[in-house]
């Protein structure tokens, strides 16, 4: 059973925080054979974690691309910082698996291009797993649930989908909830006017000047967001467009590289670090 996604009311917790280059390392391929070596008691030489776990991925350092304005996930601070629950996450799985974290902000549109030609070794940042993306990007297991929902002004008269027949509506460019509002049956056939900007914050400023209607985005971004604006009044609608899942994506060979992830994500949910972060962000541990 899946988890209960975070309430309003605990996204509130969330308001005392601030909405607001690096090269790819190569696999160490010169070292496999020294990596592999095995030792008199039948064990091999692979490379420790921080936790003593063993990491034989290939990587002593891993170059993160993300979205640097997806706050909670990923996002600068009041210090020009980044942070976020994607950030910490990470760091904390680098420092299961003993390699380095260094993070590299990227256009979204082209991420999947910006994995594949090596510029970057991950994607990290409240990136929804979905059987196109499957086909570009191999995926951890799901650490986290997510909705696409539709954010209005709390004086707004759209109350449904149905609603937002005629109307203006914005999301990302080739975010997630772009291809939600897609493999929805004629929703966007219904709309007066699409329009999508490269960041879900401009989407956001957009409809607070009055100019568009209603935006489509993840959940976790639209409650923070909420809960750090307080002088405006917002509405999330009832009706949803999808429920996903979030993961981290690798190049496809690099299955040694998820697996050991995977495995940091569950010494970290079975040792509370994971936790304490969750905690820390959404005012409850929701990390699946």
């Amino acid at each position: 059973m899946k988890k209960k996604f975070f309430t309003a009311a605990a996204a509130i917790v969330m308001a005392a925080g601030v909405l607001a280059g690096c090269t790819s390392s190569q696999p160490a391929a010169d070292e496999t054979q020294d990596q592999n070596t095995q030792a008199e008691d039948g064990s091999t030489d692979e490379s420790k974690g921080a936790e003593g776990e063993t990491a034989d991925i290939g990587y002593d350092k891993v170059l993160i691309g993300l979205d640097d304005t997806f706050a909670p996930m990923g996002f600068r601070d009041e210090n020009n910082e980044l942070t976020g629950f994607d950030v910490e996450l990470a760091q904390a799985v680098g420092e299961v698996l003993g390699i380095e974290v260094e993070f590299q902000p990227i256009n979204w549109d082209t991420k999947e291009t910006e994995l594949n030609n090596g510029n970057v070794d991950l994607l990290w940042n409240g990136y929804s797993i979905n059987e196109t993306r499957k086909e570009q990007v191999l995926f951890s297991r799901p650490y986290l649930n997510n909705r696409q929902i539709v954010l209005v002004l709390a004086d707004s008269d759209i109350n449904t989908l149905a609603d937002l027949e005629g109307k203006t509506v914005t999301t990302q460019t080739a975010s997630s909830s772009e291809e939600a509002i897609f493999a929805k049956e004629g929703l966007k056939d219904t709309f007066g006017e699409y329009v999508t900007f490269a960041t879900y914050d401009e989407c956001l400023r957009d409809q607070e000047a009055g100019r568009s209607d209603a935006v489509i985005a993840d959940e976790v971004l639209i409650r923070y967001y909420i809960a750090n604006h307080p002088d405006t009044e917002y509405r999330i609608l009832d009706e949803y467009i999808s429920d996903e899942e979030y993961g981290i994506g690798a190049r496809k060979e690099d299955t040694a590289l998820i697996e050991a992830i995977n495995g940091a994500l569950d010494e970290l949910k079975e040792n509370g670090k994971g936790a304490e972060i969750s905690t820390k962000w959404f005012g409850e541990d929701i990390m699946l």
